[in-house]
């Protein structure tokens, strides 16, 4: 049987004296795209800000591929095969597009012919992004800053990708690219773990999914047999 690269097992987190994510378990399969779903205000982003490290655990544990990574600071899931793609300030806006990926070389250790290897095997995923790296990714489009933060998440070569909320901000046409490189980045071998709002464009690339209502988790489906429901609204309101 293989390990699972993500396991939660009663996970309590939240900000000040409430708890906004409330003994949540769940496994993450290797190789899928499991994507967070539910209402605005159920948890989602927090939960995923736990899994990356940026919001501490108050009860339960994280483990990536076995190993206990709950006392881990965020740096330290990175070493240990994790990356995270926030939903905002995700890139140096004020840098260009070299920059940003060389910071990102430099943040893991990687300089010189390394580094630069490790950069030109992310931007051949970007096509968009790599013919423009002097320019500030500032300047950039709101589906090519998410791409930047993409490449950046990926230098470190993770086994587990987080993302919150990837399509946020996007056109109609920019959200369908951008889940055509999530389902791509998949694709070469990186277990996603995505939440989203935008359930209609998530689901088709989704592998198995999870419906979070009031920071505890209403259902747990396979994407497909989501999709054939007729009660998701209800599933989001906590009647169903």
């Amino acid at each position: 049987m293989s390990v699972q690269p993500v396991t939660i097992s009663n996970l309590r987190a939240g900000y000040g004296g409430d708890d906004i994510v409330n003994d949540v378990s769940f496994d993450v399969r290797p190789g899928e795209v499991f994507t967070i779903i539910g209402p605005n205000g159920s948890g989602k982003s927090t939960l995923i800000k736990v899994l990356a490290g940026i919001v501490p655990a108050r009860k339960g544990t994280i483990s990536l591929f076995d190993k206990d990574v709950t006392a881990m600071k965020a740096a330290q899931r990175i070493a240990a095969g994790m990356a995270y793609v926030p939903q905002e300030f995700n890139v140096f806006r004020n840098m260009t597009i070299a920059e940003n990926l060389r910071l990102s070389t430099e943040f893991i250790g990687l300089r010189g012919r390394r580094g630069l290897a490790e950069r030109d095997r992310v931007l051949a995923m970007f096509p968009d992004i790599a013919g423009r790296q002097s320019i500030l990714a500032g300047n950039l489009s709101g589906g090519q800053r998410q791409m930047l933060a993409f490449a950046c998440a990926l230098i470190s070569g993770p086994e587990v990708l987080l993302l919150d909320e990837p399509s946020a901000g996007l056109s109609p046409r920019l959200v369908g690219e951008i889940f055509q490189k999530v389902r791509a980045v998949n694709a070469a071998g990186t277990t996603v773990v995505m939440v989203e709002q935008n359930v209609a464009q998530a689901l088709p690339i989704s592998d198995r999914v999870l419906v979070l209502v009031n920071g505890a988790i209403r259902h747990q489906s396979t994407a497909e047999e989501i999709r054939a429901r007729d009660d998701l609204h209800e599933l989001f309101l906590g009647e169903a």
